[in-house]
């Protein structure tokens, strides 16, 4: 289980130094001069040099890969390009929103996906059988944003029942404002979830332990609980880590639908203003949280699945 740890921690950290490599390589790879953006079309040529040396941008491109890459070691991931502020605190103070958002929208596809996958696969060609696997074509071939727009007009605007945009204030209300968005990401994966789950569970339920608890006359309910689920849902926990990521690439839909601060919208604007510090550093932010979830995830099932355990101390 150690050496498993050390290679999969080995992997992940491999992972985030190309995404930092594509991220550079992507970002001025866009047109246009980050100086001239930022400081305006009136900006002299002296003012625009001395903005450029300031950021390091006068350097080759190594040369700045290599400094952010030393300057990453020491927790610096440079200065805001517009505010001049720490790129590490800008990010930072935007993250707890999109973390929320996440969070609701992993609520809204878990309990549900859990539910439908468990009924579908206890009632097996039922008329839940049925509603969830058109679930799952239907709403997981629709995007986000376009969920979100409808999600929008329909409860917010015409209806009334939701706020349109804002992150809120107290407790209950950025709780309101949070089921709108938290719904627009997490619905796609409700359906994926149920049928991913399904399938696993009608898979173990063929299992020989699982006949041997049916020769011995236990009820199906309590073998579905104690002996299925617990070895079922391992697959399931994967799919999670990785939809967690989908979730986060997704939420600047959201965000920018909605009007919500966050990750999304701090990227979509840094963009928009060739802002690359801030750029390379919310997206390096939120890869190694990504990186981090999925590594979680993996050890999680390997600690949980004993022919997991038993193929990493072979």
């Amino acid at each position: 289980m150690a050496l498993y740890f050390i290679k999969r921690l080995l992997l992940s950290v491999l992972v985030v130094v190309i995404v930092i490599v594509a991220l550079f390589l992507l970002t001025y790879a866009i047109p246009g001069d980050p100086a001239r953006v930022a400081l305006g079309p009136r900006a002299n040529a002296e003012l625009v040099a001395e903005f450029r040396q300031r950021m390091g941008l006068d350097q080759p491109l190594l040369v700045q890969l290599y400094n952010f890459f030393t300057s990453l070691l020491r927790g610096d991931l440079g200065r805001d390009a517009v505010s001049g502020e720490p790129v590490l605190n800008t990010v930072l103070s935007q993250l707890p929103d999109t973390l929320y958002l996440v969070l609701g929208s992993v609520i809204v596809a878990l309990i549900p996906g859990v539910l439908l996958g468990i009924l579908s696969a206890r009632y097996r060609g039922g008329i839940i059988d049925r509603i969830s696997s058109v679930l799952s074509v239907s709403v997981m071939s629709v995007p986000a944003f376009v969920i979100a727009i409808y999600l929008l007009l329909v409860f917010s605007i015409q209806l009334g029942w939701f706020p349109a945009i804002g992150a809120g204030t107290g407790f209950w209300d950025r709780l309101h404002r949070l089921v709108l968005p938290s719904l627009a990401l997490g619905l796609a994966w409700i359906g994926y979830i149920a049928r991913i789950l399904r399938a696993s569970i009608l898979e173990e339920m063929n299992e020989g332990h699982v006949r041997t608890a049916r020769a011995f006359g236990l009820s199906e309910n309590k073998i579905m609980f104690d002996y299925v689920l617990r070895i079922a849902i391992l697959p399931m926990i994967t799919v999670l880590g990785i939809g967690i990521g989908q979730m986060l690439s997704s939420a600047v839909f959201a965000e920018v639908v909605f009007g919500r601060p966050g990750i999304g919208k701090l990227v979509f604007d840094a963009i928009i203003s060739r802002n690359y510090p801030i750029v390379t550093g919310a997206v390096l932010v939120t890869t190694i949280f990504f990186v981090i979830v999925n590594l979680a995830a993996d050890l999680l099932v390997a600690w949980l699945n004993p022919k997991v355990r038993h193929d990493l101390s072979r």
